[in-house]
């Protein structure tokens, strides 16, 4: 069973950053499109970014495009997001998630596997 990790969630204020990581168990995480998700109380959950399995094309929501950075770095087994300028509309639960030889698509059945989540909260 695949594991995912999230770290680096946390309390910033507008305009900070924070870098998101995921950790992956198992010794197959060359074979998987890396993505994050998010829900914010209230809302549903929403596709943040995903990286296709061989690094070949990443995708974005409009909402973080320009702000948020997705990447992979397969000696560690780990997914990150550096997200800058953050906002407050960017609070809320990030979810780590992976697809074997997926493309990083945006719509959340097309996920394997999911973390736990980790908090992420930006004050004005």
């Amino acid at each position: 069973q695949v594991q995912l990790v999230e770290s680096g969630g946390g309390s910033v204020q507008a305009g900070d950053s924070l870098r998101l990581s995921c950790a992956v168990s198992g010794r197959a995480f060359s074979s998987y499109a890396m993505g994050w998700f998010r829900q914010a109380p209230g809302k549903e959950r929403e596709f943040v970014a995903g990286i296709r399995w061989d690094g070949g094309n990443r995708n974005y929501a409009d909402s973080v495009k320009g702000r948020f950075t997705i990447a992979r770095g397969n000696t560690k087994n780990t997914a990150f997001l550096q997200m800058n300028s953050l906002k407050p509309e960017d609070t809320a639960v990030y979810y780590c998630v992976a697809d074997t030889f997926g493309t990083g698509a945006a719509m959340a059945s097309s996920w394997e596997f999911w973390g736990q989540g980790t908090q992420v909260t930006v004050s004005p």
